[in-house]
């Protein structure tokens, strides 16, 4: 009972919203404005994607606990050696590979937790890192279909294989990422908003004990082979977050049992993931598809290019990314290749608005939580709209510019 009070204690504003968001989907389901056939499909839809997230979760947590993200964030600290404009651009060129080569969810689950766990290291502020991160696993998600599960959807839908889809969309994904860049360094990263000219590179982390090094070993092994199987196994992610977690959840119930407790599950997302996928379904039964094709409309120009992206930018703001494109790709006439591409950037670039706009944005938070780290909402939304409006135009230009 205590550990379930652990698990539960303490809901803020947004998890009253995810409870919220869940129960009204079982609503849909009870009163029949959702079909049960259609619950029980888009359940299964999901159950892998609850997985990889929870299993993720939780393998990062850990391996935060065995100070593998730690030992990371040293080293990356002294590379910069002590200036911010070059552990900027290093910060930078981190978080884009990683997206692009990798995904978004894999910039966001592991690469938050390494630029947080820099701050107290070199004694500069968390927000900027923290930031960084959240921004580019959105906005660098474009270049390669690997980046994100829409860019896979899009990829099939206009029959480009990965070299062709990488040659289509890089000017875009440059675009994206240099407006990201501008509003990272006048936001946050600039001398008024740090604070201090140079920062102190830490030392390097020592490890205490025998136990403490093989767990930093296993920990460290675990997210390794995590991130080098995923570009081979795709819609097994989450079978691979899976074992790659049970492996370190094993190690630490040899060496460490205090750790493993009911908080590392991270309820908030699976509610609200699971509410979200009831709760989308039904809005498109009634009324969702049609509203999508009024706002995109059936122009294959640069209008209605600009039309859809700003039309999925603005819709992944209201619900998520994921099922915005989804509603918006059902609607983009076949043979308008570019302005389903142009959709794809509203959905990958504009959901940094609100929090719940994408499961990237959500899982950067999540790890801002529980590194007991505070984002100012209302900044977040202003400089959020502020750089998707930019980013968007940008990256549609591009895409027109390189037809």
């Amino acid at each position: 009972m205590t550990r379930l009070r652990t698990l539960l204690a303490k809901p803020g504003v947004l998890d009253w919203i995810r409870i919220g968001l869940l129960v009204a989907g079982v609503l849909c389901v009870l009163t029949g404005l959702l079909p049960v056939a259609e619950a029980k499909a888009s359940m299964s839809r999901i159950a892998p994607l609850l997985l990889f997230l929870g299993s993720v979760i939780v393998l990062a947590t850990l391996a935060r606990h065995a100070q593998v993200f730690d030992a990371i964030a040293a080293r990356l600290a002294r590379i910069g050696q002590g200036n911010y404009p070059a552990l900027f651009l290093l910060c930078v060129a981190f978080a884009t590979v990683t997206t692009v080569v990798l995904n978004l969810d894999t910039t966001a689950v592991l690469l938050t937790p390494v630029f947080l766990a820099l701050a107290p290291k070199a004694k500069i502020a968390a927000l900027p890192l923290a930031m960084t991160t959240l921004w580019l696993a959105n906005t660098a998600s474009l270049l390669l279909p690997v980046s994100n599960l829409t860019n896979l959807l899009a990829a099939d839908r206009v029959a480009l294989a990965a070299p062709a889809f990488a040659a289509r969309m890089w000017a875009p994904q440059l675009a994206s990422v240099a407006a990201t860049m501008v509003f990272l360094w006048v936001c946050y990263w600039r001398r008024g908003r740090r604070g201090g000219d140079r920062y102190l590179p830490p030392p390097p982390v020592e490890l205490d004990g025998a136990r403490s090094r093989v767990l930093f070993r296993v920990a460290g092994a675990a997210c390794l082979l995590f991130i080098l199987a995923i570009p081979f196994i795709r819609d097994e992610i989450g079978y691979a977050a899976a074992v790659a977690a049970a492996v370190v959840v094993l190690a630490f119930a040899v060496l460490d049992r205090a750790k493993l407790r009911l908080s590392l599950i991270p309820w908030q997302l699976l509610v609200f993931v699971t509410g979200l996928f009831l709760v989308v379904p039904t809005l498109s039964r009634y009324g969702l598809s049609e509203l999508m094709t009024g706002l995109i409309g059936s122009d294959g120009g640069g209008l209605g290019e600009f039309r859809a992206a700003a039309a999925g930018a603005a819709l992944s703001n209201v619900v998520n990314n994921l099922p915005a494109y989804t509603a918006g790709e059902a609607v983009v006439p076949p043979g308008n290749g570019d302005q389903l591409l142009a959709l794809l950037i509203g959905t990958n670039v504009g959901p940094i608005v609100t929090p719940w706009a994408s499961l990237a944005t959500l899982l950067c938070l999540e790890s801002c939580r529980r590194h007991e780290l505070r984002v100012p909402m209302g900044r977040f939304v202003r400089n959020g709209f502020g750089l998707a409006v930019l980013a968007l135009v940008m990256s549609v230009a591009a895409l027109r510019l390189t037809r």
